[in-house]
């Protein structure tokens, strides 16, 4: 039986994003897959808490798919955060809605590779930077995977690209397969 997998994707410039639209377009219509573009969905910024929280008791694995965004994560997905991972309901001693579910971040990023770690010019790896997801994680009380990145899409070709989308929609079968 597989595994539902939402995957809640945030790019506030979708359309000029190659790698993600050809991301996007190998999963969107995966068997137990729900592609859920906030952007799309929330215009105004104004998220239905309950709309998402629904969203996240049917599924039992959440994929936030995103550009690496000044560090983080786009706007309307940490403000989706903010909203919706309520205390006593994703967290706190009776927030146990998401106990269990698996947390897996797939990410781009303009950078090369070289450019995240110690000798790096950014100095952090991507796992690092993400430190504050991983944390909200650990708090939902959800195994956080391995984040899944593409760096170096400011210069990647389109063989990279469908290396890439091949790379992911293999990951997002195996996160739907347990």
């Amino acid at each position: 039986m597989p595994r539902p997998v939402l995957i809640l994707f945030a790019h506030p410039a979708y359309e000029k994003s190659r790698v993600h639209l050809s991301l996007a377009a190998a999963v969107r219509d995966l068997p137990a897959v729900t592609f859920h573009d906030l952007y799309e969905e929330y215009p105004d910024l104004d998220i239905d808490v309950r709309r998402e929280q629904e969203l996240l008791r049917a599924h039992e694995v959440v994929v936030f798919q995103h550009p690496f965004y000044w560090y983080s994560v786009p706007p309307i997905l940490k403000q989706w955060m903010d909203l919706v991972l309520e205390h006593g309901w994703a967290y706190g001693a009776t927030g146990r809605a998401l106990e269990g579910k698996t947390l897996q971040v797939a990410m781009t990023a303009g950078g090369r590779d070289q450019a995240y770690g110690p000798e790096g010019f950014n100095r952090l790896t991507f796992r690092e930077f993400l430190a504050p997801v991983e944390a909200t994680a650990r708090l939902c009380r959800m195994p956080f995977a391995e984040p899944w990145v593409v760096a170096g899409t400011h210069v990647i070709t389109p063989q990279g690209v469908a290396d890439a989308t091949a790379s992911y929609a293999a990951l997002i079968r195996r996160l739907g397969e347990g």
